[in-house]
């Protein structure tokens, strides 16, 4: 319950001085009556009625308050918002070839690619994502959906080996519209994360971004890895050693991907930049949300003022009944 106007409610205070003039009128006021002797009153007790002489004003004094809480018109409030929420179909293209093993990110570059998704996909609650993984082929490892959890376990059991290494991006890219190509949203995405350059499959990465365009599926490429030369587990006739090799992104086949499809190409040498790619797409890529607040009020002065004049006339009748003075 609250009031419509609640500022009324201050004349309460009142009340109080309404209590100190009853309180000094009854002080001031003594009467008196001459008898040649009151034996005949010894051992008579008080009537009921003594105590009960201050009723009529509690009940006047309730009333008022009742009267100035009908004023500040008390209402029961019920408010609540409809929602509509239009989310986006993603799919995830995650490079998984041997270079991703590399330790310029930390762990490595595969480790930090799943970690930072993980997190991209927790903030999206009313996406649809998918997730592709590609190395010398590809293959959809999780189906457009909503279920979360499920996606997150599969992506977390992501690891080097699962397929035949070597870097299909193009392969990589057109599993990913396959899968985007029949869904109805207005907003269809591919984030194609790699770290390398076109190396292996039969579709050319160019090839795949035309087929995006003509789906209207937007990609953002994301190249990681840092500029120069990287720590990578090398197989030697000693077993694997750590050795430096160079990084070799495609940037220029990324980036026209990007432009052909209206994406935007990023790249990421460190896991924080990889973790500012994933919010910068998050701000761009924002599903819209209509709220609408809906508030229904119900008066409720009706039982105040049937209790306040109830109490108005049981007063009055007590005044001139029971409780009647006596001049």
């Amino acid at each position: 319950m609250e009031f419509l106007h609640p500022e009324y409610l201050f004349l309460l205070l009142l009340l109080l001085p309404l209590i100190g003039w009853y309180v000094i009128r009854l002080s001031k006021t003594q009467a008196s009556f001459k008898l040649a002797s009151t034996l005949a009153f010894k051992g008579v007790k008080p009537d009921f009625r003594i105590y009960m002489r201050h009723l009529p004003f509690a009940l006047r004094l309730i009333a008022i308050a009742l009267i100035i809480i009908i004023i500040a018109r008390p209402q029961s409030v019920n408010s609540f918002e409809e929602t509509e929420t239009q989310g986006i179909d993603i799919v995830l293209a995650l490079d998984v070839s041997g270079s991703m093993l590399s330790q310029d990110l930390q762990p490595d570059r595969l480790q930090a690619a799943k970690k930072v998704a993980s997190e991209f996909i927790t903030d999206r609650n009313n996406d649809n994502i998918g997730l592709v993984i590609f190395a010398g082929e590809s293959f959809t490892q999780c189906p457009l959906t909503t279920d979360h959890k499920v996606l997150l376990n599969l992506l977390n059991e992501i690891k080097f080996g699962v397929i035949e290494d070597g870097t299909a991006i193009g392969l990589g890219l057109a599993t990913s519209v396959n899968r985007l190509k029949e869904s109805t949203s207005d907003s269809r995405v591919v984030i194609l994360l790699t770290d390398g350059t076109n190396n292996s499959g039969q579709i050319a990465p160019l090839t795949a971004a035309d087929l995006a365009r003509s789906y209207g599926i937007r990609v953002y490429t994301v190249g990681v890895g840092t500029k120069g030369m990287a720590p990578t587990p090398v197989n030697t006739p000693y077993g694997i050693r750590m050795q430096n090799m160079p990084v070799d992104i495609d940037e220029k086949t990324l980036t026209e991907i990007a432009a052909m499809t209206g994406g935007q190409y990023f790249r990421a040498q460190d896991t924080e930049g990889l973790r500012q790619v994933y919010e910068e797409i998050d701000e761009m890529e924002k599903y819209l949300i209509s709220v609408q607040n809906v508030t229904r009020r119900q008066e409720l002065f009706l039982p105040f003022a049937l209790f306040a004049l109830g109490l108005i006339v049981l007063e009055l009748m007590l005044r001139r009944t029971w409780l009647r003075n006596i001049p």
